[in-house]
C-alpha cells in the first residue's frame, strides 16, 4: 500500500512508460515473499525511472532476508545504489554540482545499504532462534537419554539383587519343602508342605519374569509369563490357607483389560496376605462385581482368630500403597480400614476404560 502511494505522489505528470513501470514495481511487492529475486528484477526499472523508490527499498530487505547467496545480496546492493544515484535522464548527472552528487552518493548508500543490512540482521536472528530451538531439542532428548541409561542401571542393579537374594532364598524354600513334602507322614503336613512348594516355585517363576523385564527395560518388547488374571482367583483363594469365601459377579465369560483384571487379581493377593499376617484364622469374603463401567473388588475379613498366634512376618507397609498406585494409574481408586466388627477391609474400584488424560492449558 505504501508502495502505490509513493508511486501515486511521485507521478504528478508521468509518461505512460512510467506509469506502466512503477505500477508494475508497486503489484511486485506481492511476489516477494516466494519469488524474492523476480520483486527485485521487477522494481528495479521502476528506480531506475525514478518513480519507484520505495518499491525497491522494500525487495531489497526481502531479498536480503530470504536469499542465502552472498554475491546476489551484493548485486542487488549495488544495483539499488546505482538507481537511487544516478539521476534519469543522464544528460541531468552532467549537469549537477559536485556537492549535490556528494549528497545524492551517500543518500543512495543509505537507501542501498540500510535495507540489506536489516534484511540481513532478520535472516541471522531467525537463524538463531532456529538454532536454539534446535539445541533446547538436543539438550531435551540428551536429558530424556541420560534418565533412561540411569533408570536402565538401576533395573540391572535391582535385577541382580532379585536374582542373587531373593530368588536364591526361594529356591532354598521350595527345596525343602519338596523334601518335608516327601518325608513327612503326617497327611496335614504333606499337604501344607505342597502347598508350601507350589507357592515358592510360583514366586520364582515371577520373579524369572520380573527378572527378565528388568533386564530388557527400554530395549523393546520382551516375552513374559502369563500374568494372572480374574480366572486364576479361584486357585488363588483355594492355595491362600485360609477360610476364603469367593464370590464373582458379572465377571463369568467377559474379557476384560488386561491392566484391570491384574490390578483385582493384586488387589485380591495383597489382601489375603495381609489376611494371613495380621488376621490368622479370621473369616474372609473376596467379591467381585463387574458392570457395564467399572469393576469393583472387595476383600472383607473377620476379627482375627484369638486361638491362633500371628506369624512373625515383616512387612514395610508398602502393599496398600502399591495397589492405591495401580488404581490410580487407570482412573480408579482404592480404599482400606477397619470394620465395626474388629475385621479390615480392602475395596478397589477401576473403570473399565481409561479416562482420556486432560489437555494442558493453552498460554
Amino acid at each position: 500500500v505504501l508502495a502505490a502511494l509513493d508511486v501515486y505522489f511521485s507521478l504528478p505528470t508521468p509518461h505512460l512508460w512510467q506509469t506502466v513501470l512503477s505500477w508494475v514495481a508497486a503489484g511486485a511487492l506481492l511476489l516477494r515473499r516466494r519469488w524474492p529475486r523476480l520483486t527485485l528484477a521487477l522494481a528495479l526499472p521502476g528506480l531506475y525511472a525514478g518513480v519507484a523508490l520505495l518499491a525497491s527499498i522494500v525487495a531489497l530487505g526481502t531479498l536480503a532476508r530470504r536469499c542465502r547467496v552472498a554475491w546476489q545480496v551484493r548485486l542487488a546492493v549495488v544495483a539499488v545504489v546505482t538507481g537511487s544515484f544516478v539521476p534519469w535522464p543522464l544528460t541531468r548527472f552532467a549537469e549537477a554540482e559536485p556537492g549535490l552528487l556528494v549528497q545524492n552518493l551517500i543518500y543512495a548508500l543509505v537507501l542501498g545499504v540500510g535495507p540489506a543490512v536489516i534484511g540481513l540482521l532478520v535472516q541471522t536472528r531467525q537463524d538463531l532462534s532456529a538454532r536454539v530451538a534446535e539445541l533446547a531439542t538436543v539438550r531435551d532428548h540428551e536429558r530424556e537419554l541420560h534418565a533412561r541409561t540411569v533408570l536402565a542401571r538401576e533395573h540391572a542393579r535391582l535385577a541382580r539383587e532379585m536374582h542373587d537374594v531373593v530368588s536364591h532364598k526361594a529356591s532354598l524354600m521350595a527345596v525343602q519343602a519338596g523334601a518335608l513334602e516327601v518325608s513327612a507322614a503326617d497327611p496335614g503336613v504333606k499337604q501344607a508342605a505342597e502347598t508350601l512348594r507350589r507357592l515358592a516355585t510360583g514366586t520364582l517363576e515371577e520373579l524369572r519374569g520380573m527378572i527378565v523385564v528388568l533386564r530388557a527395560a527400554g530395549a523393546g518388547p520382551t516375552e513374559l509369563l502369563p500374568q494372572p488374571r480374574l480366572g486364576n482367583l479361584p486357585e488363588l483363594v483355594e492355595g491362600s490357607g485360609l477360610d476364603v469365601g469367593l464370590r464373582m459377579d458379572g465377571a463369568e465369560g467377559r474379557r476384560l483389560p488386561e491392566a484391570v483384571e491384574r490390578t483385582a487379581y493384586r488387589t485380591v493377593q495383597e489382601a489375603l496376605t495381609n489376611v494371613r499376617k495380621h488376621a490368622p484364622g479370621a473369616r474372609t469374603l473376596v467379591t467381585v462385581d463387574v458392570d457395564e463401567k467399572a469393576l469393583r473388588v472387595s476383600v472383607r475379613n473377620g476379627p482375627p482368630d484369638g486361638g491362633v498366634q500371628p506369624p512373625d512376618i515383616p512387612g514395610g507397609g508398602h502393599g496398600i500403597v502399591g495397589l492405591q498406585e495401580r488404581a490410580v494409574l487407570l482412573g480408579g481408586r482404592l480404599s482400606s480400614g477397619p470394620t465395626p466388627e474388629g475385621g479390615f477391609a480392602v475395596r478397589a474400584e477401576v473403570p473399565l476404560e481409561r479416562p482420556a488424560k486432560p489437555s494442558a492449558a493453552r498460554g
